[in-house]
């Protein structure tokens, strides 16, 4: 049987883009699907959001226990809040858009998420702002897998540990409540789990854990670094 190219050069330019995600989200916390998820919707469509949120998942707990002694739980809660009827209104907005339909939505959502990191703003994290962050990550992360800007730009003039502690756990939570509501609107399905023909889950699980492995011995930032705002 003749190797389809075409296959191996979709295979291989997915696993680049999860890799170069997952060695970003490793070193600050974030970054992931903003990286991956514009590449990854050009391959092919049904990528985002289910097939990215379940990497997504798996790179983010392992964040979340390095660092969970930094970990601002109340900030979490706050934020898990407000995620959770974002995610309500994210799988309503899936429900009536169809997956070849999302590219539209997806660029402004990765215009709005660079916006967010590049402009410096610097947030209290209180309850009022972690709620209405967490409410647009619950739109944005449920509808592109983007959700991590609204959050990190609470969080990012924070030490670096809590940054990246804070946001994995909250990333966490969140994954799960998006693949709730992508699930409820029939957007995850036997495609979101193993991705045929040949497991698009594949490459997400295989570039993922390397990334995040070659992140792990880059320096450790007692505060965030000056790119944080800007990196994702």
């Amino acid at each position: 049987m003749t190797p389809d190219v075409s296959l191996w050069a979709d295979f291989a330019v997915a696993s680049a883009a999860i890799f170069a995600g997952s060695v970003l989200q490793g070193a600050v916390g974030y970054g992931l699907a903003l990286v991956a998820a514009p590449i990854l919707y050009l391959v092919d469509e049904r990528l985002v959001p289910a097939p990215l949120l379940l990497t997504a998942l798996l790179l983010t707990v392992s964040s979340a226990y390095r660092d969970r002694h930094a970990i601002d739980f109340k900030g979490l809660v706050w934020g898990t809040v407000g995620r959770i009827p974002g995610t309500v209104v994210g799988a309503a907005i899936l429900a009536v858009l169809p997956p070849d339909r999302l590219a539209a939505p997806l660029g402004l959502i990765v215009l709005l998420a660079v916006a967010m990191s590049a402009s410096g703003m610097r947030l209290r994290p209180g309850p009022a702002t972690l709620l209405f962050a967490g409410l647009l990550s619950g739109i944005m992360g449920t509808t592109s897998s983007i959700g991590g800007p609204p959050i990190a730009m609470v969080y990012q003039h924070s030490p670096g540990d809590q940054l990246r502690g804070t946001l994995g756990g909250f990333f966490v939570l969140g994954c799960l409540l998006s693949l709730i509501g992508v699930a409820s609107v029939g957007r995850l399905g036997v495609y979101g789990l193993c991705c045929p023909p040949w497991g698009w889950a594949s490459p997400c699980r295989a570039a993922s854990p390397p990334g995040s492995t070659v992140a792990t011995p880059a320096p450790r930032y007692s505060q965030s670094p000056p790119w944080v705002a800007s990196e994702c």
